[in-house]
């Protein structure tokens, strides 16, 4: 399927027309088809991510050779090196020569997180030296030739956009984003942000859309790859998120500051879903085309809870009640497992899915059968809109 991507990466010259390269779309994700050192594996797309591979240790690549320092929203972990020998798609062995090592990290069910089969991750380091189209709407890659200069293209900021790159990070794709104060925060473009933008307090303070010392309600739990940290939702303002008008939108916000110090934090999938997207890192652009006619998701009511699998208990276990929230106020408490979810029996439900299942249109409502102490619960759970905004 992926036998046209691996002649793009091999340095081509000859190259007079575009690849397209197919990819299937997860739970909010990117995923594409490769072998890496030999074996047959699945990727999710991650721009945030700045190498080349992430690969769980369960899959044998080779002799660890060193360790690095991986840096996500919140702090660092430590993970080791495996040498890349061979990357391909389909039966052409890809030029990676000047690849950075495998980083192999600690077995996850990433299958379950993304609702299809992964084994690891692809970074941006794949891509980066090339002028290449993310297609939501038909679901693939187009890789134009090297030749292809999008800044001469012409956007009507209306439903085609073009954006400078800031001169800041060196293996990422930082822009401004606007907001209605008239400052500025800088983010990266993120296919691997699940949600719709990420930011942190401290930089909502900085730029006036937060009260330093403000109380936060309904704080809940964001999983990042240096564990679990407190979040919480927020609805902001008009903003242009590079470059791009948005009216109304509903952001995650993390509650410790950043571990950047140039960035505030990252657009993701629910953003950029909606726009096919042409990276050109070398000529510092990226070209928005909107195709969905929307460029922010309708407000989503949801209950206050957190959960996912646990695998040592083998069940979906509440991690998080948000105070005041609707599963507070009926009594759900931390620690309960749920058993089903609206007479459906859960099959190994991750966070994103557990999220995903507990929103809904604001005053529709959820049928929750819970175990806690070994003792049957049964809840009606009204979905609300639980989210911040300053001022309130």
């Amino acid at each position: 399927m992926l036998t046209a991507l691996t002649a793009l990466f091999a340095i081509q010259t000859a190259q007079t027309g575009p690849i397209e390269v197919p990819f299937r779309l997860g739970e909010n994700a990117i995923i594409v088809d490769a072998k890496v050192n030999g074996k047959p594996v699945s990727l999710m797309f991650d721009t945030g991510f700045t190498g080349s591979v992430v690969m769980q240790s369960t899959l044998n690549l080779g002799p660890v050779t060193g360790t690095t320092r991986i840096r996500d929203f919140v702090g660092e972990f430590e993970a080791s090196l495996v040498k890349i020998r061979s990357l391909s798609l389909g039966a052409e062995v890809i030029d990676i020569k000047t690849m950075s090592d495998i980083v192999v990290t600690p077995p996850e069910d990433s299958s379950f997180v993304y609702g299809t089969h992964v084994d690891g991750i692809m970074g941006f380091e794949v891509i980066r030296d090339n002028v290449v189209e993310i297609n939501f709407e038909k679901q693939r890659f187009i890789f134009y030739p090297r030749t292809t200069d999008i800044s001469k293209r012409v956007p009507d900021n209306k439903t085609t956009f073009l954006t400078k790159l800031l001169p800041i990070g060196a293996t990422s794709m930082e822009m401004s984003v606007e907001v209605s104060t008239g400052k500025k925060l800088t983010l990266a473009l993120d296919t691997g942000n699940a949600f719709y933008a990420t930011t942190h307090k401290d930089s909502l303070e900085r730029v006036g859309l937060w009260e330093v010392g403000k109380p936060v309600k309904f704080m809940s739990s964001s999983g990042v790859a240096s564990g679990s940290v407190d979040s919480w939702s927020y609805k902001m303002g008009p903003v242009k998120i590079f470059g791009i008008p948005v009216q109304s939108s509903v952001w995650d916000i993390i509650d410790l500051p950043s571990s950047s110090a140039d960035g505030d934090g990252t657009v993701g999938y629910g953003f950029l879903k909606n726009f096919n997207i042409t990276l050109d890192y070398e000529r510092r652009r990226v070209w928005f085309k909107n195709f969905t006619g929307k460029v922010s998701d309708e407000e989503v009511g949801t209950t206050g809870i957190a959960a996912g699998w646990d695998d040592r208990r083998k069940r979906t276990v509440i991690f998080r009640v948000s105070p005041e929230s609707p599963a507070a106020i009926a009594g759900i408490k931390e620690g309960d497992q749920i058993l089903s979810l609206n007479n459906q029996e859960l099959n190994q439900a991750g966070f994103r899915k557990m999220r995903k299942l507990l929103e809904g249109p604001v005053g529709s409502k959820v049928e929750l059968a819970v175990s806690r102490n070994g003792a049957l619960q049964r809840y009606t759970v009204e979905r609300k809109l639980l989210l911040n905004q300053f001022p309130d």
